[in-house]
């Protein structure tokens, strides 16, 4: 067995009161992909924060190539060879590829005076290697699993010998997922040692030679990942293994209560993001909405919701028109939204629990002038305890809370509106991202609340990165690619893979092809609700 190339141990890392790792031991051999799991705010992304430089220490010590060693900054973790890639690309969009790889190194150079033909040829090299990036293609061309490649092209010219990656898969399609495995296999043969932070744990399965899995910052079992299932994995992460949803209750839907009808939308720059969308969801079933980040999304969520003007065509919910007429007023017409970005969309973080599950139904919550007290304490302890809020505690600051706990209380908040205590009860809810940073206790019991709310009547449209989730909840599906609707399906008749191949435009690739009927660009058709324009 090899020495280990790193070693961490007895690390602990606080943050206040909160003791982030608690004298955790990690060894990480040359050449082998070792997977760390655990819930969100188990501390595995801390972990290696401490190990990136990112964040020192305040207990235990680090060892490189057998020598102790101190890490101040991601710089001092460079020179040792530790390279780390960010769920979020640190990329400019307007340099080329090779121009984002060398960005920061130009005074540096290998030879003499810096030359972007050489950095060129430099980056090229370990393209044909490793990664097939073209150095001359604008970052603002690649598809999200290119720039993914190119933060790991950026690792590799800096001499990382160490490559972290944190949830690597979260915005690739399972196409991109195949890829990046491919690479990263390449890597680990060429003696390159990994670590991979997910939550994913067929991942796991399908990658690692090893696997540490965390819970409550600490280290609580691993070994060989081909010697672990899933299951005794995610008994470990959560204390318990999640039971199967099983299958949705068939009900015969309703009436159309959130509905697009040719629309279009603009993004930030003024370019055409939502082209000609049409569809419908109606009271009792479950849309998902698949897609690569970047297509439409956001833009087609925020028309829904209000909080974005269309630039043509028409949003109804529950029949109502209310095109251009603000988030208030959809949401007294019936529509409740969990956003994507819960601090910005969804919370305040300086208000409180109590304060937070009163947005929008303040005046209903009020008494007299003034909001807050002990009524408005009493009623939140019960939405707190039912959606597992940690703490319970009425009077905890919304920022204070872990990403996943934030996450419970828009969730606990959003679906009540449609338990029909209301003065505007919700007929249809929007849930982008619902599950996204959430533990996967967390991810079971909302996705049982969804569907539960489902089968009381609620129309939900699900948008989604996680395809699997799309796959579990929803009735219908629909694939948005270039801001249109370009396939509709259902889950038994489709497949993560084919879902893939629609969102990245190569359904060719599919043996049965696309029904015209399904290609959802024709303007002047249906909704994709399979019922005619009212």
């Amino acid at each position: 067995m090899s020495a280990p190339i790193v070693s961490m141990r007895d690390v602990t890392r606080r943050f206040g009161p909160v003791v982030a790792n608690d004298r955790v031991s990690l060894e990480l051999r040359a050449g082998e992909v070792h997977a760390l799991v655990g819930e969100n705010g188990a501390g595995k992304s801390t972990l290696m924060k401490v190990l990136y430089g990112l964040h020192p220490p305040h207990a235990g010590t680090i060892e490189v190539d057998g020598s102790a060693v101190h890490i101040d900054s991601p710089a001092a973790a460079m020179k040792l060879g530790l390279g780390m890639v960010h769920q979020h690309f640190l990329l400019v969009d307007t340099l080329t590829v090779a121009e984002n790889v060398v960005l920061g190194l130009e005074r540096r150079p290998l030879i003499g005076n810096f030359s972007p033909a050489d950095a060129e040829r430099a980056v090229a090299e370990l393209s044909r290697r490793y990664l097939r990036v073209d150095p001359q293609a604008h970052v603002s061309e690649l598809s999200v699993g290119e720039q993914q490649r190119v933060e790991i092209l950026k690792v590799l010219y800096r001499g990382a010998r160490v490559l972290i990656l944190d949830e690597p898969t979260a915005v690739l399609t399972p196409q991109e997922v195949d890829e990046l495995f491919g690479v990263l296999r390449s890597l680990r043969d060429h003696g390159t040692s990994i670590v991979l932070i997910t939550h994913k744990l067929a991942e796991v399965k399908a990658l690692a030679d090893r696997v540490t899995v965390m819970r409550g910052g600490r280290v609580v079992g691993g070994g060989l990942a081909s010697e672990m299932s899933v299951e005794a994995m995610a008994e470990l992460m959560v204390g318990r293994v999640p039971a199967p949803l099983g299958a949705r209750a068939s009900r015969a839907p309703g009436v159309r209560v959130l509905e697009a009808i040719d629309l279009r939308a603009a993004d930030a720059r003024g370019l055409p993001a939502v082209v000609d969308v049409s569809l419908g969801v109606r009271g009792g079933e479950i849309v998902g909405l698949a897609g690569v980040e970047g297509n439409g999304q956001h833009e087609l969520v925020e028309c829904l919701a209000g909080l974005r003007t269309a630039t043509a065509g028409r949003v109804r919910i529950a029949g109502i028109d209310v095109t251009g007429q603000g988030a208030r007023t959809h949401s007294e017409a019936g529509l409740a939204h969990i956003p994507a970005d819960r601090l910005k969309r969804g919370l305040v973080a300086e208000l409180t629990s109590a304060e937070n599950l009163v947005l929008g139904r303040q005046r209903e919550a009020a008494h007299g002038p003034w909001l807050g007290g002990p009524a408005l304490e009493a009623r939140a302890r019960g939405p707190l305890a039912e959606y597992d809020v940690r703490p319970p505690d009425p009077r905890a600051r919304a920022g204070r809370l872990s990403g996943g706990n934030q996450q419970k209380l828009v969730v606990a908040r959003e679906l009540g509106r449609a338990q029909g205590s209301a003065a505007h009860p919700a007929r249809a809810l929007i849930a982008a991202h619902p599950t996204r940073g959430v533990d996967l206790g967390a991810i079971d019991a909302i996705h049982r609340r969804l569907l539960a709310a489902r089968d009381a009547g609620l129309g939900v449209l699900l948008v989604s990165s996680e395809l699997s989730e799309i796959l579990a909840l929803s009735d219908r599906i629909l694939v948005l690619a270039g801001g249109r609707v370009v396939h509709e399906t259902t889950p038994d008749a489709t497949d993560e893979r084919t879902l893939g191949l629609h969102m990245t435009g190569r359904s060719s690739m599919i043996d049965t092809p696309l029904e015209p009927s399904r290609a959802g660009g024709r303007r002047g058709t249906t909704p994709h609700d399979g019922a005619p324009r009212a």
